[in-house]
């Protein structure tokens, strides 16, 4: 008789970021991992940093799935996601130089597309000068998305285990390549067929002991009822659907690119988990309501170092500012969280006063709820109410009556304003600087 599926609608469970990205997801999928058997990353590619400290040791991962660090776990890289070989090899590299055991508990989708050079020269030519740049991390990771889409040019990683396929498919895509790199600019990197078969041959053998159909593996995973975490990568705002577009990502980073970045139905998610920031932050070019451009010692400088808001990919300043209630009522909405977390609000300790936007104006008129529409929302201006501050140190936290009473009243604003209950509050960068509510 054919198994019968469990119900596994309370056993799968999403992380997802409520802004522009870097909200600290890692730590919470970090946190979550004793609870789930396996760990999910379904959309982006190596531009999605997420950082992770446990018991004083910093991991820093772009490509590979948080849970990669519990070897006991099941870790997937889905369908969705673009892969960089030469990245990915190094993460694992320095995973097992680190002694954490990497194997057959990492997996990867042999239907995942691959980045080749061509794509980061071509994202290098069309960022660079141009009045029409998005801010890429310059990973060659949009073109390679547009090459998926397109059809013609995407290869996919399992065609790196079949020598002759892959020689045959490469010619003709170079040569066109090769063509439109040319076009965009007469110093362009060109590129020989052969010798980025081989390249990518030999990548294949090396990771041929990850590659599988993880999809199957899911569902396997499904009808026995292991417990799915599904890691996002960036934040809602950056969904390229959903988001801010053009200043967005090239996938769906909301929970929407789960079913097509890893062939799980989403209705067998039950819990999402929305993680903001206790302020806002946003990396590249795009509108950004609240930001703080108030110079070398203004809040917005203040915010960016203490809370050493550089990229974990590219090490580029992130921009910073008050949180934004609207737009990130939007993403929740967007995402169907069900609960919050909020992260590095130590971060904001020492301030006089907190601010958070709870409104736009756009021409005069109030506006509650968030345009989605770039050219809309770089005109908006933010309305703020704000809280008094506080200055104890909330580092030691372990529950909520440690906190100061500033810093409760800020965090029960914030769960009013987006309507949705705060579950877990970060005061410290270790996994051990967490107040579960």
């Amino acid at each position: 008789m054919p198994e019968t599926p469990s119900d596994s609608r309370s056993a799968c469970t999403c992380v997802v970021g409520l802004q522009w990205g870097d909200e600290a997801k890692g730590k919470i999928v970090d946190l979550l991992t004793e609870e789930h058997d396996v760990v999910v990353r379904y959309n982006g590619g190596a531009n999605a940093g997420h950082t992770v400290v446990t018991n004083g040791q910093t991991y820093r991962l772009s490509l590979l799935p948080t849970g990669v660090l519990r070897p006991r776990l099941r870790s997937v890289i889905g369908n969705g996601v673009v892969i960089y070989p030469p990245r990915f090899l190094e993460e694992v590299s320095q995973l097992r130089s680190g002694g954490i055991p990497v194997g057959d508990n990492l997996a990867v989708s042999d239907h995942a597309h691959v980045i080749f050079p061509y794509h980061l020269e071509e994202e290098r030519l069309s960022e660079q000068g141009s009045e029409q740049a998005i801010g890429t991390t310059g990973r060659g990771i949009g073109p390679c998305y547009a090459d998926k889409v397109g059809r013609i040019c995407g290869i996919r990683l399992g065609e790196l285990l079949h020598a002759q396929h892959l020689k045959e498919r490469l010619r003709p895509i170079v040569e066109r390549k090769n063509r439109i790199l040319r076009a965009l600019s007469p110093d362009a990197r060109t590129f020989d067929a052969d010798a980025l078969a081989e390249e990518y041959l030999g990548y294949g053998e090396r990771m041929r002991p990850h590659i599988t159909d993880t999809t199957r593996l899911l569902h396997r995973a499904l009808r026995e009822g292991r417990r799915i975490l599904f890691e996002a990568a960036q934040g809602s705002l950056l969904d390229v659907d959903h988001g801010t577009f053009p200043y967005v990502t090239s996938s769906n980073s909301s929970p929407a690119g789960i079913w097509s970045g890893s062939g799980v139905p989403a209705r067998n998610v039950g819990r999402v988990i929305g993680v903001v920031k206790a302020y806002t932050s946003r990396v590249g070019r795009g509108p950004f309501p609240t930001e703080l451009n108030d110079g070398p010692e203004g809040v917005g400088e203040r915010i960016r170092r203490v809370g050493r808001e550089y990229g974990t990919v590219t090490g580029r300043p992130r921009r910073c500012g008050w949180l934004d209630a609207v737009a990130t009522r939007y993403a929740a909405a967007v995402a169907g969280a069900d609960e919050l977390a909020v992260m590095l609000l130590d971060v904001l300790t020492g301030l006089s006063e907190v601010a958070i936007c709870t409104a736009y104006e756009l021409d005069g008129q109030r506006l509650d709820e968030f345009p989605g529409d770039a050219y809309l929302v770089e005109r908006c201006r933010p309305v703020y109410e704000t809280w008094p501050g506080w200055q104890e140190d909330i580092s030691g936290a372990r529950r909520l009556a440690d906190l100061p009473t500033p810093a409760r009243r800020y965090v029960d604003r914030i769960a009013e304003l987006l309507n949705l209950p705060v579950r877990v509050i970060s005061v410290g960068p270790d996994r051990q600087q967490t107040i579960l509510c």
